[in-house]
């Protein structure tokens, strides 16, 4: 019988997003400075939304959180991954990647379920105005708040507690700049069907579910916005629900490809170009997309920077 709970591998070799030296230098500076813009973009998006009363609604608060996730979603992955290029060394102990799967997967899926949280917030406050305040009460958004918190924190421990009675052995090369997964499966010398059909699970539950709901969420906004009869009010509506939509766009349009697209379609190269896109480049983004078409947004932004230049002046 083989064992279960014990691992033959202490440690696994992260290959990066390029195995070629000399482009390392280039992808180091070039993530640095997108971490930087992230995490700095998404902490102003939180300091401006808790210093400024104005902003103490329904749609602020969950997108202060969604730029928290955002901001730690970026720091599991993208430090450890500049730290490898800095110091030429790539390895990983089995202990710390499972736990940089476990947050990747917790604040990943955090994401998916804030993203669809916002969407029906936009629904109730287009499709009921008049009911907004009363739908939106503060006890329905901490719950709305908490409980993706709380599923999050479930489903990725058991993606961990299922991975760690994998055995692995022979290689321990994962083609990828963080350990993810499906590149993990596919270094087991055990069977992972229990794993691969628990991914498939929750990838209906955390990704097309939400997705669904966000579609009909704005198919019935769409539909509400169109009986608008002042051409201005329409513009309006659109215009805060444009920005939303552009962060649907990219995270989903990634993550269905990684997580829901047949296996014989996906190569290392795509699952890599993809993960940069969810874990880096669309946190990097969202303060940028939420912030630019929003007057309250930028306003509360000015209002914090002004009030940090004249205490340091």
């Amino acid at each position: 019988m083989e064992p279960r709970n014990q691992t033959s591998t202490s440690e696994f070799i992260l290959l990066g997003l390029s195995e070629k030296s000399d482009q390392e230098t280039l992808l180091f500076a070039l993530f640095l400075c997108m971490y930087v813009i992230t995490a700095v973009g998404n902490l102003l998006i939180i300091l401006a939304i808790s210093s400024d009363s104005h902003l103490h609604t329904p749609m602020y608060f969950f997108l202060a959180n969604l730029s928290l996730v955002d901001f730690c979603l970026a720091t599991n992955t993208v430090p450890k991954m500049l730290v490898n290029i800095q110091t030429r060394s790539k390895s990983i102990s089995y202990p710390c990647c499972l736990t940089q799967m476990y947050f990747f997967h917790f604040f990943g899926i955090m994401d998916s379920v804030l993203i669809a949280v916002m969407a029906y917030d936009r629904f109730v406050a287009i499709c009921h105005p008049l009911h907004y305040t009363s739908i939106m009460s503060p006890r329905l958004c901490g719950l709305l708040a908490a409980g993706p918190w709380m599923f999050s924190c479930f489903i990725s421990l058991t993606h961990i507690l299922l991975m760690a009675r994998l055995v692995f052995c022979g290689n321990n090369e994962i083609p990828h700049y963080f350990c993810d997964l499906t590149p993990l499966l596919r270094l087991s010398c055990t069977d992972t069907m229990v794993n691969k059909i628990f991914v498939l699970i929750v990838a209906g539950m955390v990704i097309a579910t939400p997705f669904i709901c966000i579609l009909a969420s704005y198919t019935r906004i769409i539909v509400a916005i169109m009986k608008v009869p002042s051409a201005n009010g329409r513009k309006k509506a659109f215009s805060t629900c444009s920005s939303h939509l552009s962060v649907v766009a990219l995270f989903y349009g990634t993550t269905i490809g990684v997580y829901l697209c047949p296996s014989s379609v996906r190569t290392a190269i795509k699952e890599k170009a993809s993960a940069v896109m969810y874990t880096v480049v669309t946190p990097m983004l969202n303060p940028f997309i939420y912030s630019l078409r929003n007057r309250d947004l930028k306003a509360a932004l000015r209002k914090l920077v002004n009030r940090k230049i004249s205490s340091s002046s």
